[in-house]
């Protein structure tokens, strides 16, 4: 495992940061809870990278207020791609003739 951030996954939508909090303290000191809402999942972040693989292996697969958990090493962010229509207006016509 490279970093201490865990992602947490397949969470009930009423799970709060403390009860997470709670949960992953017992494998070592929390740094940070960070709930994505109306997602389902979120991310914990422990202080050191061997209390990380603890909490991964202690909480994965675990039952929590009856969801199956899905702890995971968290994975850098992707880098977004550029969506939607393109830019209007720069040399090209967006109308029609009739």
């Amino acid at each position: 495992m490279q970093g201490s951030k865990l992602y947490v996954g397949n969470l009930g939508y009423s799970t709060s940061k403390e009860e997470l909090e709670d949960l992953f303290a017992e494998y070592g000191q929390v740094r940070e809870v960070r709930i994505i809402e109306g997602k389902g999942f979120g991310f914990v972040e422990m202080s050191t990278r061997e209390e990380a693989e603890k909490a991964k292996e202690g909480l994965d697969g675990s039952d929590f207020k009856g969801f199956t958990l899905k702890v995971d090493e968290a994975r850098p962010p992707r880098k977004r791609q550029g969506g939607g229509r393109p830019p209007r207006g720069r040399g090209r016509r967006d109308f029609r003739r009739y």
